[in-house]
């Protein structure tokens, strides 16, 4: 058995045991949370978040996986050709397996699946997330594609939990039923998942780049990212002014990507030590970690279309736990040790 199957087993293995624990239990209430503004749920799962990094954690294999124990999910991507993924929107399955997908990467001949649909504007629905059973969320960075799952740098995270799940459920009934681009407001962003704050919040409705910029304002420490493209110039002008004011800033930028508009040459020519990456594939990640405890990640480049054209979606997940994780991969894409 060669080493990359074996690695393969154990994780399989280890997801299995993980998911025959119980479900989570949410608890509605109105509370302060950790950030100053109002939790509406506060839950308990004996689920841990997943964290996984692609390629090395075979992402792809981990998502046919989740997908081929439910009764029930619902996803939406903007590009989608791993074969062992579009066999669980197989026509057995009927209407228990829904998929939302950006018209430029609709395959011929799925035009005659019920059970997906198409979004045709000029804009991308740019998404990369699942709801399953309505307890689970998987997103992040990864199409579930050859190229993301096995060259590209990638993060998925799945987290147990229903209120996060019905936040999500509430986006892909938007895009189900042709509402793009311009959706209802989150409702309940912030949860209290066994005393970790996470939030959840969808593009441009929520106004993604104001919510990044509002991290970036409260970092007292450091700041490290890891983007595909990143040419918003008002977030770039923000983490220019923190590296100036003695944040320790860092980054890495997908070096395809790196056009007159990359904030790449602003924050270089400004001295912050930035860099391009050196995947011969693509860095796709769209991460950012503050002061070590704070990530935030999901499907959101920033971009003038991601911000207000696209449908995208981020997550922030306040935890050093998660954030360690995080840094690791950072330290893998920046090539050294911070």
């Amino acid at each position: 058995m060669t080493g990359r199957k074996l690695r393969k087993l154990i994780f399989a293995f280890g997801l299995a045991a993980i998911m025959l624990y119980g479900v989570s239990k949410a608890y509605p209430k109105n509370t302060p949370s950790l950030t100053g503004h109002t939790t509406a749920n506060i839950e308990y799962s004996e689920k841990e978040p997943i964290v996984l990094f692609c390629p090395r954690d075979n992402c792809g294999g981990n998502l046919e996986y989740l997908l081929n124990r439910s009764a029930k999910a619902h996803c939406a991507f903007f590009d989608l050709d791993l074969e062992n993924v579009i066999a669980q929107f197989d026509a057995r399955y009927g209407d228990s397996r829904l998929a939302v997908i950006d018209a430029d990467n609709f395959m011929k001949g799925w035009e005659n699946k019920t059970n997906l649909r198409k979004d045709s504007r000029k804009a991308f629905m740019h998404n990369k997330f699942c709801v399953i059973d309505d307890e689970i969320v998987w997103t992040g960075s990864m199409n579930p594609t050859h190229n993301c799952d096995e060259k590209n740098n990638n993060n998925a995270v799945i987290i147990y939990s229903k209120a996060l799940a019905r936040n999500y459920e509430d986006e892909f009934q938007e895009l189900w039923k042709g509402v793009f681009g311009k959706g209802a407001k989150v409702e309940n962003p912030i949860i209290d998942l066994n005393g970790t704050i996470i939030e959840s919040y969808f593009c441009p409705e929520d106004y993604c780049a104001n919510i990044e910029m509002k991290e970036f304002s409260k970092a007292n420490e450091s700041i490290y990212f890891m983007t595909f493209s990143f040419t918003h110039q008002k977030e770039g002008d923000l983490v220019k002014k923190r590296y100036l004011e003695g944040i320790d800033v860092k980054g890495v930028f997908e070096k395809t990507q790196n056009s007159k508009y990359s904030q790449y040459w602003k924050l270089n020519q400004s001295g912050a030590p930035v860099k391009l990456d050196t995947n011969p594939a693509m860095m796709h990640h769209k991460v950012w970690i503050i002061d070590r405890k704070v990530v935030i990640t999901g499907s959101f480049n920033p971009t003038m279309n991601g911000d207000t054209a696209n449908d995208e979606n981020i997550l922030i997940i306040r935890s050093e736990k998660i954030a360690k994780k995080y840094l690791e991969e950072f330290e893998l894409v920046y090539g050294e040790k911070i």
